[in-house]
């Protein structure tokens, strides 16, 4: 990671993800059969198939869909305060989701050729997770998404988790974790990760997700400002669109 990267050429952002199916028994019969077969060899013997679905078909873009995208940008004001905008996309109709997505992110790239996405592991998850669900619902996957067989060098985003890394590619950390250690507020505070499923389909309460989604594109930027050694966020510099 290059610490010269600036700040106004980042997108930063961050998805969150359940199953498509609120439990394995609403599969049919062969996507019940591709279930076990893709998780045969890593679920533990005494692991359900209704369990396993329940823990992992969320973050597998083959049996999951994604519920929000959250996005975020710094911008200096007049007074050259940096500043932070947020716009989230979200809803129960992925495609449309995708597509308001792609449909900002051709605005920036036309705007700056420079601008890259950035976020916590969006590497290994979101950006990947993001080009699959595309490709399932047959949307055109533009320029700056077409990664694959690219050389990790030539893939331009700033991965927070892949900066902290330092080079050492056995280590990982929580976004959650990251923050504390270098005194960032954290986005605990209402739900995690592991509780999105259930407040999707069982409190069905999508704005809550959708708020807990852009507590953590603020905190991923804050992070970034840190790692710039520059004073983090103030509350009244981030807006939400």
């Amino acid at each position: 990671m290059n610490n010269g990267i600036s700040l106004f050429d980042l997108l930063v952002l961050d998805i969150e993800t359940v199953p498509q199916f609120e439990g394995f028994s609403h599969l049919n019969i062969q996507w019940k059969s591709l279930w076990i077969d893709k998780n045969s060899k890593i679920v533990p013997e005494n692991i359900t198939p209704d369990e396993s679905y329940e823990q992992r078909a969320g973050i597998l873009a083959e049996f999951g869909k994604i519920i929000c995208i959250s996005t975020g940008y710094f911008f200096e004001d007049e007074q050259k305060n940096i500043c932070f905008k947020i716009k989230s996309f979200y809803g129960d109709d992925e495609k449309e989701l995708l597509n308001s997505f792609v449909a900002i992110c051709n605005k920036f790239y036309q705007r700056n050729r420079n601008f890259q996405f950035s976020g916590h592991n969006i590497k290994e998850f979101d950006i990947p997770y993001i080009c699959r669900r595309m490709l399932i619902n047959q949307i055109p996957l533009p320029e700056y998404l077409q990664i694959h067989g690219a050389k990790p060098w030539e893939i331009k985003m700033l991965d927070t988790l892949q900066w902290w890394r330092f080079g050492d590619y056995k280590n990982y950390i929580s976004l959650n974790l990251l923050a504390s250690v270098l005194d960032v507020p954290t986005s605990k505070t209402d739900i995690d990760g592991s509780m999105v499923q259930h407040v999707y389909y069982k409190e069905k309460n999508l704005q809550r997700i959708v708020e807990y989604c852009q507590k953590d594109i603020i905190v991923v930027a804050n992070v970034i400002l840190r790692f710039k050694n520059l004073p983090i966020l103030k509350d009244e510099l981030i807006g939400v669109v």
